[in-house]
């Protein structure tokens, strides 16, 4: 039908035309080329009889851009270059060219509104080029954005206390009048107790750990089982281990096992304590394993997954911690490592006080750390596992002693106290 009514327009338009105009139009048609072709208005395949074109010439259709696409494409060569023969230099082995391409593509995002962080250090660069997927990239820049708005929050509101304080002790100085009296010695009874006093009396007992103190070991051989983020947190949770056990009225003397000098450990340990700090430290850091250092009866494996409960501390035991944050929750893990090496195993009777309600029974290296300690210094498993965060758990468990199918002396002598005392007063009541 479309071709009928085709033909039948164009014999209608070359009747009601006259042979002037279709010679103009002839003409005009030698000169200028027709910008839509006839065969566009045809529904069949053209040939090339119908097409008024010379041999050497193809006439060039329009194409439509696709934005996605084109986006695509552009993304991609600003993160990976192309590098073309003799108009750009080859990239340099140290990997210079890709970390550039990493740090334009942030800025690019960063221009464009996405969450990325403002400033980036060589290492998170590194790690960022080291992803090979969009989604990967952009979870990792908005942790490093969340981190950085994080820290700058906690910057400007200690900023505000000092300023705060500045004002406060300026104020009291203006209202004590003489400002000079501020800086001489007060008489007072007690002396003043300064920081650097306190320091010295921790190294002391750190030391003394060291020498005479219960060893305390953390397993370091877990750095393939973690992510970055999850290596970062262990560190962190680490710093906080010696510290609370630097702290302690009786520390243990603590030893980070399997850990390689040039390791993930090592290089996350180095970054967040400093290597003047670390070289400071009063632990023992070596990389053999802890069937090495200690005779392997002594050694007791902590770990969540054993079937074993650590009923009392063993003061002659040498308790063994892996050096885990597992947020994919990959159970067994620190249990297969102890039963390849042929060590026993326990776990905190966390079941037998607690009653328990969500989560899982994985603690963090620093409530392990400090729940050690306090069993340590008191023996009792309450105090103990007062440490074990509160939303976990809904209280604990009412342990009743029933001792009155035991027969012992002490119970003997309090039931006859008890039967005088009722028959006595059986015996008032009846009297009056």
């Amino acid at each position: 039908m479309l071709r009928i009514f085709t033909s039948r327009c164009c014999n209608f338009l070359l009747k009601s035309t006259s042979q002037k105009d279709i010679t103009s139009c002839l003409s005009l048609n030698r000169l200028y080329r027709p910008s839509i072709p006839v065969y566009h208005l045809c529904t069949r395949n053209s040939v090339e009889s119908d097409v008024i074109k010379d041999e050497g010439e193809k006439s060039k259709e329009t194409e439509a851009i696709d934005l996605d696409k084109w986006k695509s494409v552009m993304t991609s060569q600003a993160a990976f270059p192309v590098q073309r023969l003799g108009d750009e230099e080859e990239p340099d082995p140290d990997g210079r060219s890709s970390l550039d391409a990493t740090r334009e593509l942030v800025s690019m995002w960063r221009q464009a509104g996405k969450l990325v962080p403002r400033e980036m250090t060589e290492d998170e660069v590194q790690t960022l080029a080291g992803f090979t997927t969009k989604s990967s990239r952009k979870k990792y820049l908005k942790y490093l954005a969340i981190r950085e708005n994080y820290k700058l929050a906690r910057k400007e509101k200690q900023q505000q206390k000092k300023a705060e304080k500045e004002a406060f002790f300026n104020k009291k100085r203006e209202l004590d009048g003489d400002e000079d009296d501020q800086h001489k010695p007060k008489n007072a009874l007690i002396l003043q107790f300064w920081d650097r006093s306190l320091d010295k009396l921790l190294n002391w007992r750190a030391a003394n750990a060291m020498v005479f103190g219960q060893p305390l070991v953390f397993d370091m051989s877990y750095d393939s089982s973690m992510t970055p983020r999850e290596l970062e947190n262990t560190v962190s949770q680490l710093l906080k281990v010696e510290a609370f056990n630097r702290r302690a009225i009786d520390p243990f003397h603590l030893h980070f096992c399997n850990l390689q000098p040039d390791g993930p450990y090592m290089k996350e340990l180095l970054k967040q304590y400093g290597a003047e700090t670390w070289e400071r430290l009063l632990i023992t850091s070596t990389e053999r394993q802890h069937v090495d250092l200690f005779p392997r009866e002594q050694l007791v494996y902590l770990t969540a997954d054993s079937p074993n409960v650590l009923r009392a501390f063993d003061n002659s035991k040498v308790y063994i911690i892996g050096s885990l944050v597992d947020r994919s929750l990959q159970s067994g893990l620190s249990l297969a490592n102890a039963k390849r090496l042929k060590l026993a195993t326990a776990r905190l009777p966390l079941d037998e006080f607690l009653n328990w309600d969500i989560g899982t029974k994985n603690l963090t290296l620093d409530q392990m750390v400090r729940i050690m300690l306090a069993i340590k210094d008191t023996g009792k498993w309450k105090e103990a596992l007062e440490f074990v965060p509160k939303r976990k758990y809904e209280g604990f468990y009412q342990h009743h002693t029933h001792t009155k199918n035991k027969f012992t002396f002490r119970n003997t002598i309090k039931m006859l106290l008890q039967k005088s005392i009722h028959s006595w007063f059986n015996v008032r009541i009846f009297a009056l």
